[in-house]
């Protein structure tokens, strides 16, 4: 699938549809994230679309204090999907402290800031 408005559209229109979509260059085989025209390992640019697994492990996390009349802590995290590419996320259904380097999650889209997101639950849920 390729869209001439660019990836990021052909990403976010995939999470409108509840669809995590990942860009996979045809040339070299190697999944890449954030979207883009070119590849960053072989510089192809023959990319295509694939669903994602959504099966990852947490790499690294920290929990941002708030105030609860700001909306309370939350966890922010890198998630390293099964597929190689890792992504800025949180992990939902969890107290932001109990969120573990190497805690295997599972991704689906959720909303962030009004707009659809890949987010991020513990894969025993």
């Amino acid at each position: 699938m390729t869209d001439a408005a660019g990836p990021d559209k052909v990403f976010r229109n995939a999470l409108a549809n509840q669809e995590i979509l990942l860009p996979r260059c045809d040339d070299c085989g190697a999944y890449h994230f954030f979207p883009r025209v070119v590849c960053p390992w072989c510089h192809g640019t023959a990319i295509s679309w694939q669903r994602a697994s959504g099966r990852g492990r947490v790499h690294t996390t920290t929990t941002v204090r708030r105030k609860p009349e700001r909306g309370g802590d939350y966890n922010l995290c890198m998630v390293e999907l099964e597929e190689g590419v890792r992504m800025m996320s949180r992990v939902e259904n969890i107290a932001p402290d109990d969120v573990v380097i190497d805690m295997e999650v599972k991704a689906f889209v959720g909303e962030a800031e009004g707009e659809p997101a890949v987010l991020f639950r513990p894969a025993e849920e």
